[in-house]
C-alpha cells in the first residue's frame, strides 16, 4: 500500500567525489531504496568534489532515514543535509492578514480609521444588520476546533491542529474565494466551546466545525445551530456526506442501479458515517446498515447516545445483527469511514455484481484498493494517489461561497442534498466511467456549480420564511448613504 508521496518530498545535499558516474550512482542508490527521484542538481563542483542536492519523494520518516544511510554507505559520499519540503511550506505560517484598502495619505487614514470610521460603526450601531455589508463578516469563516479528532491523528490538541486549520483555510480562499480563520479553542468542554462561539459570533458569516470527536460533535453543531443567526457547518459530518452522495450518485449511474435498491454497508457510524446515512436516506436509499466496533446498529441492541439509537429506529430494516465481513454479502454498496485493512477481496467477492467500495479510511483503506477492484465494478478512496478521491474540498468552499452570497442564516438537509448534486452533475455524460465518478479538485467550475445551487436553495427557504435578501452593496458610499445613514 505504501508508496512515496509529495507529502514526504525531501531534498538530500550531498558531497561526494568528483567522477563520469557521481550523479548516477547517488540517482541509482536513491531509487534502489524505493523513492522516486525528482530531481538533481549540481551545486558546487571542483576537480575534486561536488555537492549534489538530489530531490525525491519518500514513504515516510523510516524511508527518509533509509535514503540517507543508503548515500552515506557510498564511499567518499556524506549527505550534509536533508530538508523536507513540507515543513519548509509551513515555516511561519501558511496565511496572512492583507489590508483590501490602500493608506496612502492622510486622507485615506481618515476614512479607514478615525474619524472616519466612526460613521461606519455609528451605522452599524443602528442597524446591526448592516455589519455583514460593511465589515468583513460578510466574506469570512471561522474554522473551529479543539482539536480532538485531527485527521486520522487523534486527540492531538489545539495548538497541533493549527497547521491542518491554516491549510483549511487557505483552501476556502483558494477555491471559493471566502476569507477563513483558524480558531483553536483550548477546552474540550461541549458548554465552553459552545459559549466560546457563540461570543466571536458578530465577527463572522458562518462557522465551520473542524476535528471536533464525537459525540461531543454532534452538541455543539445542534446547539450552534439552534442559537446562532449564521450558518454552522461540521465538515468532518456533513462535508464528507456530500462527497460520498455526489460520488455515489455517479457511481449508481456508471453500475446502472437505482439509489432506492441497493443496499448499503456503512463501517464507521461516529461523526462521518451517521452523516453519510442521514443524507444517502433523506435522498431516498431504503436499506442501509451501520456497523460500529462490535456489529451491526440495530433495533435489537441498547444504546446510550442518541445518534446510535436513531440508526437503530431509522436503518437496517431487515434487522440484520450479525458482524461487517457477514453483512458484506448480497451488499451492493460499501462506504467505509472506519479503520484500515478491516476487509480483504473475499469480502468484497461477496458482495453484489455490480458492486461499488467507497474504501475512506486515511491514509490507509479499510481494504486494498487493487484488491477490491478486483471484484468491484467502482472503487473510491480518500486518497490522491487513486482514481476517484472523496474529497470535502469538492464541497466546503462552494458551499459556504452560496450561503454567504444567499445571506443565509441556517443549513438544511435540502441544501447538502443540492451541493451533492451539483458536485456528481460537474461530471458529464461523456466522461464519466468506473475511474472517474468525481471531478477534480482543481476543476474550477466544481465550486461555481455548487455556490449556485447552495444560493438557490437558501434564497428560497430564506423567502418562504418571509426573510428579504438585500443585495450586496459593494460600490462607493453616494450609492448606500441613503441606506446606512450619516
Amino acid at each position: 500500500m505504501a508508496l512515496p508521496s509529495p507529502s514526504y518530498s525531501i531534498t538530500l545535499r550531498v558531497e561526494a567525489p568528483t567522477g563520469p558516474r557521481t550523479t548516477t550512482d547517488i540517482v541509482a542508490a536513491v531509487g534502489a531504496t524505493g523513492a522516486a527521484v525528482t530531481g538533481i542538481d549540481v551545486v558546487e563542483s571542483t576537480d575534486s568534489g561536488m555537492v549534489v542536492d538530489v530531490s525525491c519523494n519518500a514513504v515516510d520518516g523510516a524511508h527518509v532515514e533509509t535514503i540517507s544511510a543508503t548515500l552515506e554507505a557510498i564511499d567518499g559520499v556524506s549527505v550534509r543535509q536533508v530538508s523536507d519540503a513540507t515543513f519548509l511550506m509551513h515555516l511561519g505560517g501558511k496565511l496572512e492578514v492583507r489590508p483590501k484598502v490602500n493608506l496612502r495619505h492622510r486622507d485615506d487614514l481618515s476614512r479607514a480609521y478615525t474619524p472616519g470610521v466612526a460613521r461606519v460603526c455609528l451605522a452599524i450601531a443602528k442597524k446591526p444588520e448592516d455589519a455583514r455589508r460593511l465589515t468583513i463578516k460578510r466574506n469570512t469563516v471561522a474554522v473551529v476546533t479543539d482539536g480532538t479528532a485531527v485527521l486520522g491523528l487523534g486527540d492531538i490538541g489545539p495548538a497541533a491542529a493549527m497547521p491542518v486549520m491554516e491549510g483549511k483555510a487557505a483552501l476556502f480562499k483558494q477555491f471559493g474565494g471566502v476569507d477563513a480563520w483558524p480558531v483553536c479553542l483550548d477546552t474540550k468542554d461541549t458548554e465552553e466551546i459552545i459559549m466560546v462561539v457563540k461570543a466571536i459570533a458578530p465577527g463572522y458569516g458562518g462557522i465551520n466545525l473542524e476535528d471536533i470527536s464525537a459525540p461531543r460533535c454532534f452538541e455543539i453543531e445542534r446547539r450552534l445551530r439552534e442559537e446562532l443567526d449564521i450558518p454552522v457547518f461540521h465538515d468532518d459530518q456533513h462535508g464528507t456526506a456530500i462527497v460520498v452522495l455526489a460520488a455515489l450518485i455517479n457511481a449508481l449511474r456508471v453500475v446502472g442501479k437505482e439509489l432506492a435498491d441497493v443496499r448499503i454497508v456503512v463501517s464507521g457510524v461516529g461523526a462521518a458515517g451517521s452523516a453519510i446515512i442521514h443524507l444517502l436516506a433523506g435522498e431516498g436509499a431504503t436499506n442501509i446498515i451501520g456497523f460500529d466496533r462490535t456489529g451491526a446498529v440495530h433495533a435489537g441492541r441498547e444504546y446510550v447516545d442518541a445518534h446510535r439509537r436513531w440508526l437503530a429506529e431509522n436503518t437496517n430494516p431487515e434487522g440484520f445483527a450479525g458482524s461487517l465481513k457477514g453483512g458484506m454479502a448480497g451488499a451492493d454498496v460499501f462506504i467505509g469511514v472506519s479503520a484500515a485493512g478491516i476487509l480483504d477481496g473475499s469480502d468484497i467477492e461477496a458482495m453484489n455484481d455490480g458492486a461499488i467500495v467507497f474504501a475512506l479510511a486515511n491514509p490507509d483503506p479499510e481494504v486494498d484498493p487493487i484488491e477490491a477492484a478486483q471484484h468491484a465494478a467502482v472503487v473510491a478512496t480518500g486518497r490522491s494517489d487513486y482514481p476517484n478521491q472523496i474529497n470535502n474540498v469538492l464541497a466546503f468552499p462552494g458551499l459556504f461561497r452560496g450561503l454567504l452570497d444567499a445571506h443565509a442564516t441556517a443549513i438544511s438537509d435540502a441544501t447538502l442534498r443540492a451541493a451533492a448534486v451539483a458536485i456528481a452533475d460537474t461530471v458529464a455524460d461523456s466522461e464519466r466511467n468506473p475511474n472517474y465518478i468525481v471531478p477534480s479538485v482543481f476543476d474550477p467550475t466544481v465550486a461555481e456549480a455548487v455556490a449556485k445551487a447552495v444560493q438557490d436553495v437558501a434564497r428560497v427557504e430564506r423567502e418562504r420564511a418571509g426573510h428579504t435578501v438585500e443585495p450586496d452593496i459593494d460600490a462607493a458610499a453616494p450609492q448606500f448613504s441613503a441606506t446606512v445613514g450619516g
